[in-house]
């Protein structure tokens, strides 16, 4: 099949014909004149149902039908209704009874008529003149015409509802979806290079991946450069990574380089409440791709229906879900294979996909997007801060290094939250101290200043936070110290916050047990310098307890246990979990793990005792300051004094400030000046 042409027209459209975001049968909004049309039908089948009301109404007032001996006998005794003549026609009179005349338990209308016969209706009126009884003579309707006033917008109505309803249900039904009407077509998104403004150069940080995209774009590009040693186009290719790292953003950028069209769509607009829609939608798909290829398949999130086949109880002999996994089996490598068609998916649970999906022939590449190291974190920041204006003061190389972790949707969102907090405080650039805070609302959300905290609270969390940061300063095997601060932040009434000097992909014994150590020091400091113990260590009691059992049951740091895996192990089934060790093991891990905690405890005491002073100086400027650097803290190490304002000090001035404006709108108004007072600024207090 020949390549279709993008920049034409009349080719840049679905194999249905719709163009892409566009009108159609694939998008949301169905075109101007059908819908036109579409409201006039129903207008129009809306009248006749109220005319077939109305005449189903009448219905019940139409005339009674007597003999024409009775309806004399009526007109002889005057008792029809002198305001009302009888009507006579040619082949039947019609008259009005006087209400008083019919029975009282007759529950009809008092119109009766006869049949006549237009020899005798000559006499019949000369008969009526002569009794004095008013009538009036009409030439009448025919019977075709009663019939068709009678039945005819029944017929129309039956005729407009086969149209409207029953055809439109009909001519769905041909196509993938039967009589389910539209729910059997796929809901993909058609782009190509022009609606794409997310090219390659936008990716950055996980330059391996951009890679093999560019290989694949290449592959696309040039088919006939591989298929000259005898290579083919790979057929599929899984892009797994955690949340955040950039699986969606480099399709996005497949799709803005590569000059194929780009159908994209979710894993959960597969499944439907009607059994077989999602594999009837998987067809249609690969339909609509194999008559536009060559081009690409994009399967967000496709763990909603790859999942592992019959890892779960299921309540029937028909799964849904499996269906529409194997309608995807068999359309990426069944007998009808096509190699102008590459499917791209993504996902974040790779261990739980089915191995028929991930074997080669289907997917021939499984891509890795990690979360990026320093030299990434950099590369992502510039991308990104290429949109804003930055202070000269600004260390993005800093900021790499202190969001370790970090993915790179992370980094977008701490520089969106940098621009967004220096435009509300009224800068004309972002500065480093911008930064600095949306990089810990992003990860640990906002500053909660307002809060108010009795001050026997604030001295135990200073404490708290002057034992943690004690511990990572004093401790040669604990990562650097960056800052420690006593504002509530998140879940958290203060944080201790480290700059690691490096990205570990590895952590020695010595390091974890550095961790352990810091993580202590909240507790011993409350109970050293307050006098009691508090729930505020849940956290690190915790992380520390997680630490030492990884230790011991994964990682092999037991003496006792030796080189051994003890631990649960995630990759077994979930009915075939259980006991994997004896009751005397799980003892031995319980004793190794208390050991571990107790020794490691004893010797984070030993370190706060030996610099007992510089904690309760630290605790002291925390109260004052609320938040210290790492340069402050050092300085405070050292026996040096802080020159910079306290908190109290920041507030005094606000207030000050305040009054200023508030004397200034007095004066003001002494003048005569019309404008309407104002409310007085508050005080951040």
């Amino acid at each position: 099949m020949s390549k279709p042409n993008l920049d034409d027209p009349k080719d840049n459209k679905d194999p249905q014909g719709n163009k892409p975001g566009g009108e159609g049968p694939n998008n949301n909004r169905p075109p101007q004149n059908m819908m036109s049309r579409s409201v006039v039908g129903w207008m129009l089948l809306g009248g006749l149902a109220l005319l077939l009301l109305w005449l189903m109404n009448n219905a019940s007032s139409q005339a009674i039908p007597i003999t024409e001996m009775a309806f004399m006998n009526h007109a002889r005794n005057g008792e029809f209704a002198p305001d009302k003549p009888i009507i006579v026609e040619d082949e039947r009179m019609i008259g009005v009874l006087k209400k008083d005349v019919l029975p009282k338990d007759q529950n009809t209308t008092e119109r009766v008529m006869t049949v006549i016969s237009r020899e005798t209706k000559a006499d019949i009126v000369e008969d009526l003149r002569e009794i004095g009884q008013p009538y009036k003579e009409s030439p009448g309707s025919s019977v075709l015409l009663t019939l068709a006033v009678t039945w005819g917008p029944v017929i129309l109505i039956a005729f407009l509802l086969y149209f409207f309803v029953f055809r439109s249900i009909r001519n769905a039904g041909g196509g993938p979806g039967g009589m389910l009407g539209n729910f059997g077509r796929s809901k993909h998104k058609l782009l190509n290079k022009e609606h794409s403004n997310v090219t390659i150069d936008d990716v950055a940080g996980i330059e391996e991946a951009k890679d093999e995209i560019n290989e694949i774009i290449e592959f696309l590009k040039n088919p006939k450069k591989f298929q000259r040693l005898g290579g083919r186009v790979p057929r599929g290719v899984l892009l797994e990574g955690l949340p955040g790292c950039g699986k969606t953003l480099l399709a996005k950028a497949m799709a803005g380089e590569a000059d194929v069209p780009f159908f994209s769509i979710s894993g959960s607009d597969f499944v439907e409440m009607f059994v077989g829609v999602g594999a009837s939608r998987v067809r249609d798909l690969f339909k609509q791709a194999k008559e536009s290829s060559p081009c690409i398949i994009f399967l967000d999130e496709i763990d909603a229906v790859g999942r592992r086949r019959g890892s779960g109880f299921s309540s029937g002999g028909h799964d849904e879900r499996e269906q529409t996994l194997n309608a995807i089996l068999v359309e990426m490598d069944g007998f009808e294979t096509n190699d102008q068609v590459i499917v791209v998916a993504a996902t974040n649970r790779a261990d739980v996909l089915d191995p028929a999906l991930t074997r080669p022939g289907r997917f021939d590449r499984q891509i890795q997007v990690p979360l990026p190291d320093v030299k990434g974190r950099m590369d992502i920041l510039k991308v990104h801060s290429r949109k804003i204006k930055l202070g000269p003061d600004v260390d993005l190389e800093k900021i790499a290094r202190g969001t370790p972790m970090f993915s790179g949707a992370q980094l977008a969102a701490m520089i969106n939250e940098s621009a967004i907090s220096a435009t509300l405080a009224g800068k004309d650039f972002v500065e480093q101290d911008d930064l600095e805070e949306s990089r810990d609302k992003v990860r640990w959300g906002r500053a909660r200043k307002s809060q108010k905290i009795e001050e026997e609270e604030r001295k135990v969390i200073a404490y708290h936070e002057a034992g943690h940061a004690i511990l990572m300063y004093f401790d040669k095997y604990s990562e650097p110290l960056h800052k420690v601060t006593i504002i509530p932040r998140g879940p958290s009434l203060g944080a201790t916050y480290l700059l690691p000097e490096k990205d570990r992909n590895l952590s020695s014994r010595n390091q974890l047990l550095a961790r352990m150590r810091s993580s202590y020091g909240g507790r011993i400091a409350e109970h050293m310098f307050c006098g009691d113990m508090y729930n505020g260590t849940a956290g690190d009691i915790r992380m520390a307890t997680n630490i030492a059992r990884a230790m011991v049951t994964q990682y092999g740091m037991s003496d006792k246990l030796g080189f051994q895996f003890v631990g649960e192990d995630e990759q077994r089934q979930t009915w075939e979990r259980g006991d994997t060790m004896s009751n005397e093991t799980a003892l031995l891990i319980d004793q190794e793990v208390k050991e571990l905690i107790d020794r490691t405890y004893n010797d984070a005491t030993q370190i706060i005792e030996e610099h007992k002073e510089q904690l309760e100086a630290l605790a002291q400027a925390l109260l004052k300051y609320e938040t210290l650097t790492f340069e402050e803290v050092e300085k405070l190490m050292n026996g040096d004094d802080l020159d910079k304002p306290t908190v109290s000090d920041l507030l005094q001035a606000e207030q000050d400030k305040a009054d200023k404006a508030d004397k200034a709108s007095d004066g003001n108004a002494d003048l005569g000046d019309d404008t309407p007072d104002s409310p007085g600024i508050p005080s951040p207090a």
